[in-house]
C-alpha cells in the first residue's frame, strides 16, 4: 500500500490552468482544486469561501471582510474566479477516478474574520453564527455537486480550513479595536455547529489547522474522518489525542515539509518525525502508509512558483519513502 501526498490549497502566482497542470501534475493520485490568492480579494481563502455562501454577502473594507445587503463586485468576482479555477481542474482531469480534495473556510474561522455592519466580528453573535453555517452549508452542499458533474471519477474529499478554531475554543479572538478578545464559545455549540456543515457531504470531511493546539478529539467527535495540521506545531501533550485519532480510524494530513522557501531535506529526512510519532505512541509500522498523508504544513502561497514545485514533489516522494521504510 503506497501512501499518500497531497497540497493543503493555495499557490503562488494567477494562472488558473498553470496551477491546475501543475497539481495535477504533481499528485496524479490525490490533485486538489488549487486556490490562487494572489489575484486579490475574493481569491483569498476567506473571501472564495464568503462567494460559496447562500443567500448571504459580504464586501471588502479596508479592516477586512464585511456583510452586505445584497452580492456585490467582491463576491461576484470570487464566484467568477472559482468558476475559472473549476474550469481548469475539469480540463486536466479528464478520465480520471480517484480521490479529489476541495478546500473552503470553515463555520468558525469564517465567524471570527467576517464582519458585522457594526464592525465586530460574526463571533460575537451566536444568531448570527447559526446564519452563517447554515448558509455555508448550504453553499457547500452546491458547490460539491457541481464538482462531482463536472469530474464524475472523482472521490471527493472536503476540506475545511479552520486556522481560528482552537482561538474560538479559548477565547483568543481579538475584537475590532484589537485591545479585547471576544468570549470563548462554548465547545459543544463549536462541535454541533462543525457536524452540522460536515454532514452537507457523504464522503472524507479533513479539517485543516495550522495553528497550535489542534483539538483532535473534539474533530473526531464532529465527524472529521481526517486532520490535517502543520507537524512541527505538535507537542508531546498531544500524543495521547493522535492515538486515539489513528486507532479511531482518523487519518492525519502531516504537514512535514515548509510552506515557504527553505531547504529540502531528503524525503525520507523529511518524515522521519512521523517515524518517531509512531514509535512513541506504539503504533504498529505497518498501518503508517494508510493513516497518514504527506502535504507541506501550509498553503504554498508566499512561496516561489519553483520551489511550489518543488515540495509538492518532494511530499509525494516522502510518501513513497514513509510506505517502503516505515520503521
Amino acid at each position: 500500500m503506497s501512501a499518500a501526498a497531497t497540497g493543503v490549497g493555495s499557490l503562488p502566482g494567477g494562472d488558473a490552468r498553470e496551477a491546475a497542470k501543475t497539481v495535477t501534475g504533481s499528485f496524479e493520485e490525490f490533485p486538489y482544486l488549487a486556490e490562487l490568492p494572489a489575484r486579490g480579494p475574493g481569491a483569498d481563502m476567506i473571501g472564495r469561501s464568503l462567494g460559496l455562501l447562500v443567500d448571504m454577502y459580504a464586501h471588502v473594507e479596508p479592516s477586512g471582510w464585511r456583510i452586505s445587503d445584497r452580492p456585490g463586485r467582491d463576491s461576484k468576482r470570487g464566484r467568477s474566479w472559482l468558476g475559472e479555477d473549476l474550469d481548469a481542474l475539469e480540463e486536466f482531469t479528464q478520465g480520471y477516478t480517484g480521490k479529489l480534495k476541495v478546500q473552503a473556510v470553515g463555520p468558525w474561522t469564517l465567524a471570527g474574520a467576517l464582519e458585522l455592519h457594526g464592525g465586530e466580528a460574526m463571533l460575537q453573535d451566536p444568531g448570527a453564527c447559526r446564519d452563517l453555517a447554515g448558509s455555508l452549508a448550504e453553499g457547500l452542499r452546491e458547490h460539491l455537486a457541481d464538482v462531482r458533474k463536472r469530474i464524475p471519477g472523482a472521490d471527493v474529499v472536503l476540506q475545511l480550513d479552520e486556522p481560528s478554531l482552537t482561538a474560538v475554543l479559548l477565547g483568543r479572538v481579538r475584537s475590532a479595536s484589537g485591545y479585547r478578545t471576544y468570549r470563548a464559545v462554548d465547545r459543544q455549540v463549536v462541535e454541533g455547529t462543525l457536524r452540522d456543515v460536515f454532514a452537507v457531504h457523504d464522503g472524507d470531511v479533513v479539517v485543516h489547522s495550522c495553528a497550535p493546539e489542534v483539538p483532535f478529539g473534539l474533530l473526531r467527535r464532529a465527524g472529521a474522518t481526517g486532520v490535517s495540521f502543520d507537524f512541527s506545531l505538535l507537542t508531546e501533550r498531544e500524543d495521547d489525542a493522535i492515538g486515539e485519532a489513528v486507532e479511531g480510524g482518523t487519518k492525519l494530513f502531516a504537514g512535514v515539509v515548509p510552506g515557504t522557501d527553505a531547504p529540502l531535506s531528503d524525503p525520507g529526512g523529511s518524515v522521519m518525525g512521523v517515524r518517531k510519532l509512531w514509535r512513541r505512541l506504539g503504533l504498529a509500522p505497518g498501518t503508517l502508509a494508510e493513516s497518514v498523508v504527506v502535504t507541506p504544513s501550509c498553503g504554498l502561497a508566499g512561496a516561489s512558483p519553483a520551489y511550489a514545485r518543488a515540495v509538492q514533489a518532494h511530499c509525494v516522494r516522502a510518501a513513497r519513502s514513509l510506505a517502503d521504510n516505515p520503521e
